[in-house]
């Protein structure tokens, strides 16, 4: 594999290349035959095999509702490319000797998302091999492992930090593993945080003091004061909601004034914070 993430006019453009021993003409067919993307696309498919024919996405176990796509570019056995719930997939088949390389580009709005699509695709595209080669499917590897291997190669962990008409804000969004409901369990440390009490000192860092927890909902919301010298100066919350694969999860932290000093700290306490997080949740899925 070779894969890459990068951004195009505001959009996520996901690239991943694959070598098969095998002609275009027999990928092609993987590509667009039903009966063949059952052995490996991660939906069941139906289609209108020419440009601007559609495409019917539905899972058979209801793991998302069905959906619809349109085929926008066809040129056998070289290029297929059709839209998906509003992100474009683009197949190019390239001969290559004997064989053929795959180039599978991606693109689509949710950048956070990037590590579940890359993972997922990787898996979609080692099925596809096992059917090309005519072996028995066989265990893949662990999922997780390769999203958290994506996060750190696409850069995907890293937070930011903007300055405010009120002072300064840090932001991190992450996509875990793990669902929500055991994401919460580990953000808040198996207690149940109360308005007016202190927060769990699992969601709090080091270099903040943390005040009182100004709201709760159980399992998707978490909010509390930061102080400084007894007064509350800012605002921690997190957020889970379901997102690609396992839980979202969204931090923000505010502060006062043009906090070009907190800034970095801040940044670096989170990001080990919620990294140490995702460790937690891959190792007990495990």
């Amino acid at each position: 594999m070779n894969e890459t993430l990068r951004t195009v006019d505001g959009s996520s453009v996901l690239r991943m290349e694959r070598r098969f021993a095998h002609r275009p003409e027999k990928i092609w067919r993987a590509l667009t035959e039903p009966a063949h993307l059952a052995q490996w696309f991660p939906s069941q498919v139906e289609l209108d095999l020419r440009v601007g024919g559609t495409v019917k996405f539905v899972f058979a176990g209801g793991e998302a509702p069905p959906s619809d796509g349109v085929i926008s570019e066809l040129d056998p056995p070289r290029v297929f490319a059709f839209t998906w719930n509003g992100d474009l997939l683009h197949w190019e088949l390239r001969p290559e000797g004997q064989g053929t390389l795959l180039i599978l580009t991606h693109t689509f709005a949710d950048r956070p998302a990037a590590a579940s699509y890359g993972a997922g695709w990787h898996a979609c595209l080692d099925a596809m091999e096992t059917a090309l080669d005519g072996r028995p499917a066989e265990p893949g590897e662990d999922w997780a492992e390769r999203h958290e291997a994506f996060v750190a190669e696409f850069g995907l962990a890293e937070g930011t930090a903007e300055a405010t008409a009120e002072g300064w804000r840090v932001r991190f969004e992450r996509q875990l593993t793990r669902p929500v409901a055991e994401a919460w369990t580990a953000l808040t440390g198996g207690t149940t945080p109360v308005v007016g009490a202190e927060p769990p000192t699992s969601a709090t860092i080091d270099p903040i003091a943390a005040g009182m927890v100004t709201a709760v909902t159980a399992p998707t919301l978490l909010e509390y004061e930061s102080r400084t010298d007894d007064r509350a100066e800012g605002r921690v919350r997190w957020e889970l909601r379901d997102g690609n694969g396992g839980a979202r999860l969204v931090l923000i932290q505010t502060g006062p004034g043009d906090g070009a000093d907190a800034q970095s700290p801040v940044l670096a306490a989170w990001r080990t914070h919620i990294e140490r997080l995702a460790a937690r949740l891959h190792a007990g899925g495990e």
